[in-house]
């Protein structure tokens, strides 16, 4: 399909057309280039009504579907082709360059409780109802056992095991995440005010909107605090 006029996008309605010019998009040209920006993508997403990232990439697929074939290039010196093929290759490096996540500032008790947190809940096992293998509607969520004659109650051999506090992790890294970060739960820009990026991490709610959630993270990265449930 050729996508001529901003009518052949599908989802674009006739007031993003007018928002579209709010941030300096006028025709389908500028779309398309602005559409290879990743910055000026998330502008898009912002600013755009009823537009998210699916709608965005169905227009990338549309504009690549629609792309004409590449004309040959002229012959050009070697030294002005050098050149050039220099700083493609440089782009390329800086735009696919793997960027490391940030990691806490932990003291050495805590590594290492955190490493025996990891071995305590390699072995731990999985505590299953009981007779949840004789009726399914019991399912297999843990009930503790009451029973007075319950033979599962009294720790009796070839019975499941029960919940009990030697199972435990450590007390010290008891609700860290698995890197060591606190997890701290926010909803809008404003809970990011108060984070120490050292020792604690954010998790976006789940009833955050997709644009609401743009803004956050790209705050977060501003200040340089990690994003435990980034959409990309």
């Amino acid at each position: 399909m050729t996508v001529k006029t901003f009518a052949d996008l599908t989802g674009l309605k006739e007031g993003n057309i007018d928002e579209l010019k709010t941030i300096g998009i006028n025709n389908v040209d500028e779309l398309k280039a602005a559409l290879s920006d990743d910055a000026k993508v998330k502008e898009i997403i912002k600013t755009l009504s009823g537009v998210g990232p699916k709608t965005v990439e169905n227009w990338k697929a549309s504009f690549s579907e629609a792309a004409p074939a590449a004309e040959p290039k002229k012959k050009e010196s070697k030294k002005k082709a050098e050149a050039e093929t220099e700083v493609v290759e440089t782009e390329v490096v800086e735009a696919g360059a793997y960027k490391a996540k940030a990691k806490p500032e932990l003291s050495e008790e805590t590594t290492d409780a955190l490493a025996k947190r990891a071995m305590v809940s390699g072995r731990r096992p999985a505590f299953k109802r009981q007779e949840w293998f004789r009726y399914s509607k019991l399912g297999e969520k843990w009930r503790k056992p009451k029973g007075i004659h319950s033979k599962m109650k009294r720790c009796l051999k070839r019975r499941s095991p029960m919940v009990d506090i030697g199972y435990r992790g450590p007390v010290s890294v008891r609700n860290l995440h698995p890197s060591g970060f606190e997890e701290v739960l926010v909803y809008n820009v404003e809970g990011l005010e108060n984070i120490d990026p050292k020792v604690q991490a954010v998790r976006i709610g789940g009833t955050v909107g997709t644009k609401k959630r743009i803004a956050i993270e790209d705050r977060a990265a501003e200040l340089g605090i990690r994003v435990l449930n980034r959409m990309v």
